[in-house]
């Protein structure tokens, strides 16, 4: 999944490790994006040893952009090669089981504006099939040892069903407007979703509780 997005964001744009850690922070999020130099750059190695990947040039580096306990370096710009567009191309288009799981479907769907309706279409639905079978897996714990879990693990186990209602209904309506050609509903503005704060959807792969 590292790989996909940094074949992605160069599609957009030559960068830098620290512009490319900065830009999959922005488009998937802290919490999945919570990667370390020490995963980035072996991980642009390979990519650059596959020919997918190739460096562009080199510029100094600001005292921000020289990771803790590091050498102050260059700044090596890598761009995206005919062989890594591509290859991401053959990424994109996948629809597998791998695309339903928290992070596949997390970095696919950050990258749905380039991918085809139909293959769009295959991942919100087995994204939604998959989010369904948990759903109801913790329904069933809640229904058979509800009585037996303390307070506190009760609490977890709904807060998981919330969670699962909650998407599962955010992917009903990704899926609707596929079907009628129509794309998601921009923010209105001063708002992050155009929604409530009570309504907005879950981030993919991630939870959260509504409240009052």
């Amino acid at each position: 999944m590292l790989e996909f997005a940094i074949l992605g964001l160069l599609q957009e744009a030559p960068m830098h490790g620290y512009e490319l850690r900065k830009e999959l922070t922005a488009k998937l999020g802290a919490i999945r994006a919570a990667i370390s130099y020490g995963s980035l750059y072996p991980t642009l190695r390979r990519l650059q040893a596959a020919g997918w990947i190739a460096e562009a040039a080199e510029t100094p580096a600001t005292a921000e952009e020289v990771p803790a306990l590091t050498s102050r370096r260059g700044r090596v710009v890598y761009t995206i090669t005919a062989e890594g567009k591509e290859r991401f191309a053959q990424l994109i288009a996948q629809a597998g089981p791998e695309t339903y799981d928290d992070t596949g479907f997390g970095v696919h769907f950050a990258f749905f504006a380039r991918t085809d309706q139909a293959t769009r279409l295959r991942i919100l639905e087995g994204r939604r099939r998959k989010i369904e079978e948990r759903r109801e897996g913790l329904r069933d714990v809640l229904g058979r040892a509800a009585e037996r879990l303390d307070a506190y693990t009760l609490e977890l186990q709904r807060h998981g069903l919330d969670a699962c209602e909650r998407e599962v209904r955010w992917l009903e309506e990704l899926i609707a407007n596929e079907r009628s050609g129509r794309a998601p509903a921009a923010p209105h503005p001063g708002t992050a979703t155009g929604r409530g704060d009570n309504d907005s959807p879950p981030t993919p792969g991630t939870s959260r509780t509504e409240r009052p």
